[in-house]
């Protein structure tokens, strides 16, 4: 099978699989240009409530197939942030699920969702200075927002790779599950995050990413939803809610 990346979307999750596993799942240049128009696909998919990143069989993403981008690093950084920015606009939640090796362009894709379950002995690392490549502005504020300025100095500046421990730790992931249950674990919180309301996520999303002038705007869809009314009658019938706003459509 040739690099790509696969979808598919069952009981409200998307999955996306980065499928390179020739080489560790780096990203070709043709894989970078097709993961913002894959995003915007789902984004407006009614039937999709939570998005989940992950790799084909025991590796995450080793980064960017050089390989396919004429032999320029700083071009595969280009690609990589323009797709790191389109995932972390998605306006659901996302959650990547991270094996074996995530590092570089990997990282960048993973520091984009909004949370990260990485199984044990799962492997990080920011490397552009291996490279001599100038890491974006927008993606080192997002690593500083994750792990703090030290860690992300630390990083940064040696381009060591770290350990899920250590990841966790510092806030670079959010759970490191035991080998062999990190698929029961997303799964299972998957549908917990889909049986929530989509309109409190969305709106919390938008405004812990550092946007704060939408009060408004968040208020009257809010009005509009139904569903604090659900949430509440749920509440006091001692049942399930049944969300049903989804984000709008662009136009």
């Amino acid at each position: 099978m040739e690099p790509q990346l696969l979808h598919s979307v069952t009981d409200s999750v998307a999955t996306v699989v980065i499928h390179h596993p020739a080489k560790r799942n780096a990203m070709t240049a043709a894989m970078w240009r097709a993961l913002p128009p894959l995003l915007e696909t789902l984004a407006a998919d009614p039937a999709v409530r939570v998005l989940v990143l992950t790799g084909e069989g025991g590796t995450f993403c080793a980064g960017a197939d050089i390989s396919t981008l004429r032999g320029s690093p700083q071009e595969a950084q280009t690609l990589a942030v323009a797709a790191e920015e389109a995932l972390a606009a998605f306006p659901k939640p996302t959650l990547a699920a991270i094996r074996g090796h995530c590092v570089g362009g990997g990282s960048q894709l993973a520091a984009a969702c909004d949370l990260r379950f990485a199984e044990a002995g799962a492997l990080f690392g920011v490397t552009p200075a291996k490279l001599g490549i100038v890491y974006a502005a927008s993606s080192t504020r997002r690593l500083v927002q994750l792990v703090g300025p030290a860690t992300a100095k630390y990083l940064l500046f040696s381009g060591e790779l770290i350990d899920a421990e250590r990841a966790l730790r510092t806030g670079l992931v959010d759970e490191v599950l035991p080998e062999g249950e990190l698929g029961k674990r997303v799964a299972e919180f998957t549908r917990i995050l889909a049986s929530r309301s989509l309109l409190t996520q969305a709106a919390a999303k938008e405004f812990a990413n550092g946007r704060t002038d939408r009060d408004d705007h968040w208020a009257e869809q809010a009005r509009g939803s139904g569903d604090t009314a659900e949430g509440v009658a749920a509440f006091l019938e001692r049942r399930q809610p049944r969300f049903t706003w989804s984000v709008p459509t662009p136009g």
